[in-house]
């Protein structure tokens, strides 16, 4: 009696075995999303998106930055997008990710930037209208919508 109940729970544990793998594999996830905001020493923008991943989820969220430094302007990103890395559960994108910027644009302009949250990196790039200059420290916070 005893055997066959040490046998039934290593054959569970082997059942269960393969699913932990396949949670702890990562996921393919990225972000659509528009934002607007300006700066005069301190620098904020918020907006909205989506994250979708390779599983099948999706998540509406909202989008702030906020920092300071020596800087100046006002500025929109339209249709920007952005590829995460590092990314086992489509939670795993919420939070504050640390950013550090030097830019300059004016009228039409384009940006890329790479930020980061522990293990999970995020790469953003768009493009937009306005004008801003200067150099910037903060934080990109992606939160539930």
């Amino acid at each position: 009696m005893r055997t066959r109940l040490i046998a039934a729970g290593a054959a569970a544990l082997l059942a269960v075995a393969p699913l932990a793998g396949a949670q702890a594999q990562e996921l393919s996830c990225t972000l659509d999303f528009s934002m607007s905001g300006w700066s005069i020493f301190y620098k904020t923008a918020s907006g909205h998106g989506t994250v979708r991943c390779s599983n099948g989820q999706s998540m509406p969220v909202r989008i702030e930055t906020r920092g300071g430094g020596l800087t100046l302007g006002r500025s929109r990103i339209d249709n920007g997008t952005g590829t995460f890395a590092g990314v086992k559960h489509i939670n795993d994108v919420l939070g504050g990710y640390a950013t550090a910027e030097a830019h300059a644009g004016l009228v039409r302009s384009a940006k890329a930037q790479v930020v980061t949250k522990g293990p999970v990196t995020l790469g953003l790039a768009g493009t937009g209208d306005g004008w801003d200059l200067g150099v910037a420290f903060g934080s990109f916070i992606i939160s539930r919508r």
